[in-house]
């Protein structure tokens, strides 16, 4: 496997097990992802949250079952925000998704197994093209696991990112009719959900910015102003680890442009 890239900012955010046990809840406001027990998955998700990916995604591995959530989020973030070879990201997205279909298999309680699946196939499908993905049937997969997700924990603020942004891109890539005829997906579910996240975690960068596109896609011009003041807002976040950086710095390159 090639080498992953390093995160930009090392050191700007150095945890340990007993940070992260510390500033759980708000570092899983977004996923609410249950606080682990075992010192050796706290030291995993420490990794994470310190923007060592490549070392929480190993150290989740070794840990079998109940590691997979923190090594397929850390797969995810780093494909997402820093792998620049376009090859080597839909092969991490690929993988993620693979190992997250596995772990619903053997954990299918697991809510966050379902949401990693959702994500990784979401974004391996934008790296894919959208359409290309809906014809290969990934779309209702998508769907499927973040309504799973959304009836089991209702108040996730990720899985109504996930969904709403999902809702917004079906529309932008095949039109209004034949999105919600074969995919239902509809603009106003879209705009409610990614309404709701922020609702529920109003401290969320990354959904404000894909509250932003969403607008964007949906409805073009006319949102340029709000959506750009939820640009400016997500710039202004004080991150409280490394994707929280990253976000921040994806919602300033979206000001930039």
């Amino acid at each position: 496997m090639a080498k992953w890239t390093a995160f930009p900012y090392a050191g700007e955010f150095d945890f340990d097990a007993e940070r992260v046990k510390k500033n759980w809840a708000r570092l899983h406001t977004g996923d609410l992802e249950p606080l682990p027990e075992d010192p050796r998955l706290l030291d995993a998700w420490a990794q994470f949250h310190s923007g060592k990916f490549h070392q929480a995604c190993n150290s989740g591995l070794q840990l079998g079952l109940a590691g997979l959530n923190v090594a397929n989020k850390a797969t995810c973030m780093y494909a997402t925000y820093l792998e620049k070879h376009e090859e080597r990201r839909l092969a991490l997205f690929l993988e993620a998704a693979q190992r997250a279909e596995h772990h619903i298999s053997q954990e299918p309680d697991n809510v966050n197994a379902y949401y990693l699946h959702a994500y990784a196939l979401g974004r391996y499908s934008q790296g894919i093209s959208v359409a290309k993905a809906l014809a290969q049937g990934m779309g209702n997969k998508i769907k499927t696991n973040l309504e799973t997700v959304l009836k089991r924990q209702p108040h996730h603020p990720d899985a109504h990112i996930a969904l709403g942004a999902f809702h917004a891109e079906v529309i932008d890539k095949v039109g209004s009719l034949i999105g919600a005829m074969a995919y239902g997906a509809h603009r106003d579910m879209g705009l409610n959900l990614l309404d709701q996240a922020l609702k529920l975690h109003m401290a969320s960068a990354a959904g404000m910015i894909e509250y932003a596109r969403a607008m964007l896609m949906l409805d073009g011009e006319t949102m340029l102003q709000e959506a750009n003041r939820l640009y400016q807002q997500a710039a202004c976040i004080c991150p409280m680890d490394a994707q929280e950086k990253l976000d921040l710095e994806l919602a300033r390159a979206e000001l930039a442009d």
